[in-house]
């Protein structure tokens, strides 16, 4: 226990602490633990956007590119999106809730799927709507997918399939390795409640309930959440300190400000980025609410379509809307309370514009 913080050294913690010194596109997944996908391109995908601040060099779709030679896995975490083999292999197998040894057997189409995947390797969706039909079922939405497609979001999400590659975005999947020995509950339920909280850190320990419900039935045994948490503070693998009564959480490695001043950066974050993606700890230690607007009707956004928080610092000040109108880059900020009038600002600001469109420019070629 640290004990009593202050709002400047939990800043630090969540930006600086979360942004390491740029590396290989494989080394900062592995660093990150995962990094959430998201189909959105306003101005691009959320793992891109997502990684272009911790690889250098990164552009738009490098990860598409690269995934099948940097031994990664797509799964759904508490969100979906990418993940080193250490962190794919805590999620497996996952329980059936459905079988009664909780372990999941397909039948049916599924079981037909499988069969067919198996037999002919790396396989694209459409393929296999060609095979068996295109009948369509209820999807996890409440709308329709075809049922060829459910089948295989069943069995990746089960660890039969994996993702072998992306087609212009679509996922190609083949036959799974077999899983390796699972460790015993206990362990399994540590490294679990370690990751996210490394991941997310610093956390606030009330957060952690809605976050572990993410994770859905697959992975019994996080309702004893807390307990993991008492051991890795008592190990002294965790550190925890409070800030306004709330009680925060990170690994007793993780990186912090050590007093000294935030480098003045401008970043553009992703909507997903791990220093935001927590908008309890968001509007508690930067004042103000954001909200992430896609699916929000018009009329009623307050911060745009797709609205990247936009730090300074370690600060989120912030907004900003990226577009890309016939083909010219257009980036057009809000502020939380008024924009910054010193000239460093404004210099960090026009390198970030400068990056954002090297970024994008691979992406458009």
């Amino acid at each position: 226990m640290v004990g009593k913080l202050t709002l400047a050294d939990m800043c630090g913690r969540a930006v600086r602490g979360s942004l390491a010194r740029p590396m290989p596109i494989g080394r900062a997944v592995a660093a990150l633990g995962f990094v959430q996908a998201d189909p959105i391109r306003a101005p691009a995908r959320a793992q891109d956007l997502i990684l272009r601040h911790r690889v250098a060099g990164y552009r738009a779709g490098d990860l598409e590119r690269r995934f099948p030679r940097l031994a990664l896995e797509e799964d759904f975490l508490y969100a979906y999106g990418f993940m080193p083999g250490e962190t794919w292999r805590l999620l497996h197998p996952r329980h059936d809730a459905a079988s009664a040894d909780g372990r999941h057997v397909p039948t049916g189409l599924a079981a037909e799927v499988l069969t067919h995947v198996r037999e002919h390797g790396a396989t694209h969706p459409a393929e296999l709507a060609d095979r068996f039909g295109k009948d369509r079922a209820v999807n996890g939405w409440g709308g329709f997918s075809k049922a060829t497609t459910r089948a295989l979001q069943s069995l990746h999400y089960h660890g039969l399939l994996r993702v072998a590659r992306r087609r212009d975005g679509i996922r190609i999947y083949e036959a799974a390795q077999p899983h390796p020995e699972p460790l015993a509950p206990a362990e399994r339920l540590r490294r679990l409640v370690s990751l996210v909280i490394r991941i997310l850190a610093p956390v606030p320990d009330t957060s952690l309930s809605a976050t572990f419900a993410l994770f859905g039935r697959g992975a019994p045994g996080l309702g004893r959440w807390r307990d993991a948490v008492q051991e890795l503070l008592q190990s002294g693998e965790l550190a925890s300190g409070e800030l306004d009564g709330v009680r925060y959480l990170w690994p007793a490695v993780m990186r912090t400000a050590d007093g000294t001043d935030a480098p003045r950066e401008v970043r553009f974050l992703a909507p997903f980025d791990p220093i935001v993606w927590n908008r309890r700890r968001f509007e508690h230690l930067w004042g103000w609410p954001y909200r992430f607007e896609a699916y929000t009707k018009t009329p009623k956004r307050r911060f745009g379509y797709y609205a990247m928080p936009l730090s300074w610092g370690d600060a989120v000040i912030g907004w900003v809307n990226v577009t890309t109108p016939e083909g010219r880059l257009d980036v057009a900020a809000g502020f939380a309370v008024s924009r910054p009038k010193d000239r460093a600002f404004q210099r960090g600001f026009d390198a970030e514009v400068a990056r954002m469109a090297a970024f994008l420019a691979r992406d458009a070629a």
